[in-house]
């Protein structure tokens, strides 16, 4: 019974750190989609724009740098609804352009202020830069807030997980406790009597968290099987991370619940027991 109250314990920890890491990425995934246009003036050389390009390639956070040209442009306009506007006038008024993303680092307001200034100083070449700067701004504080809000309740529910499995532990341990009284009245050493509990309780919390871990994964495929964009989420490095991470959690609550068990039987008179 110890085995399975830890192991449900355990598999409560293990999805509210994948709903964290899942969350976590999906922000990620946001800020990354934020797309950055740098609108050409139309009478910009070839070689400068194909300068630009090889530089916005060679910088660390950028992603997808693509020249754009003023045909291109026009068939994204056509393609995402617009009037043809060859019907009214001769000339294809959309610029000509060079569209980039970038990190999730990066997407931030006084970043991607300072990116902007930074290109929009090639007045030869460019006309403006333009990006949802209204939607960014709003971004950030709303991303962070999220974020303390989930490691502020990934924390509490961690807590009360330790404190849930130390009890079920100890609750286990004392179906014991006439077992440890005795070998100590036999002469026995602590740790005589602590070792094959110790090396159970470590059985024990790796079992525990195997259940959970194989539960969790169970889950997982699952969900993603319901919702297939969630496939996109899915980090298993950390994920990887996380059931480490359960696996120790598992053998470090066991052991030291054992522990305290048998120091608290150790010490106990044999009437108290009863």
């Amino acid at each position: 019974m110890a085995i399975i109250g830890v192991a449900i314990v355990l598999f409560l920890i293990g999805i509210f750190g994948w709903l964290f890491l899942s969350g976590s990425r999906y922000m990620k995934h946001l800020k990354e989609e934020i797309r950055i246009a740098v609108l050409l003036q139309n009478n910009a050389r070839q070689a400068d724009i194909d300068s630009m390009v090889a530089q916005l390639k060679s910088r660390p956070f950028t992603r997808n740098v693509a020249y754009i040209d003023k045909e291109t442009a026009k068939k994204q306009w056509m393609n995402d609804g617009g009037d043809d506007f060859n019907k009214l006038i001769d000339e294809n008024p959309l610029p000509a352009s060079i569209e980039f993303n970038v990190s999730s680092e990066y997407v931030n307001k006084d970043s991607l202020i300072n990116l902007k200034n930074e290109l929009a100083k090639n007045l030869l070449l460019v006309q403006s830069v333009e990006y949802p700067a209204a939607l960014v701004e709003k971004m950030g504080p709303a991303m962070k807030l999220i974020l303390i809000g989930l490691i502020i309740l990934s924390s509490l529910f961690a807590i009360l997980s330790i404190i849930l499995i130390d009890n079920t532990i100890r609750l286990a341990m004392y179906s014991n406790r006439f077992l440890i009284k005795t070998m100590q009245m036999v002469g026995a050493t602590r740790s005589f009597i602590s070792k094959p509990m110790n090396v159970q309780a470590v059985i024990n919390g790796t079992i525990a968290a195997l259940i959970a871990i194989g539960a969790i994964i169970g889950l997982i495929y699952l969900f993603e099987w319901l919702v297939p964009d969630l496939r996109l989420l899915r980090d298993n490095g950390k994920l990887t991370l996380l059931f480490i991470i359960l696996i120790l959690t598992g053998i470090g609550i066991s052991v030291m619940s054992t522990f305290r068990s048998i120091t608290k039987y150790l010490r106990m008179k044999l009437d108290d027991l009863y």
